[in-house]
């Protein structure tokens, strides 16, 4: 079992930057890719940005240019740096990880980001 706490959402003016956490606990050395996922309101969720437990990413066009995604092994943890915020990405952000050799899929309970025009 995986458990993702997410932390660092919350109200932004556009053009301003947030960087958000993803702390795993439980059987972390199963995961194998973090990912950041967000919803919008009447939207389905959509990938963000992913990491490998090697260090490759991989970034959404939504976001791309716009953001980093990392990752500290030691710590468990995944970031999502986000830059040049806009109102259109207000969403809840959900943190998501993979494990091997099961595949299973575990998701975080959400943070709200808000950018504000």
């Amino acid at each position: 079992q995986v458990r993702l706490v997410e932390s660092g959402g919350g109200l932004v003016h556009s053009g301003g930057s947030l960087r958000l956490a993803c702390a795993a606990s439980g059987s972390t050395r199963s995961i194998n890719v973090m990912a950041w996922y967000r919803q919008a309101p009447g939207k389905q969720r959509e990938l963000v940005a992913s990491i490998t437990s090697g260090g490759r990413t991989f970034y959404g066009d939504s976001v791309k240019g716009r953001s980093t995604i990392s990752r500290d092994n030691a710590k468990n943890t995944v970031y999502l740096q986000l830059d040049s915020l806009k109102p259109e990405d207000t969403a809840v952000y959900y943190c998501n990880a993979d494990e091997i050799p099961t595949m299973r899929l575990y998701w975080g309970q959400g943070t709200q980001v808000t950018v504000s025009s």
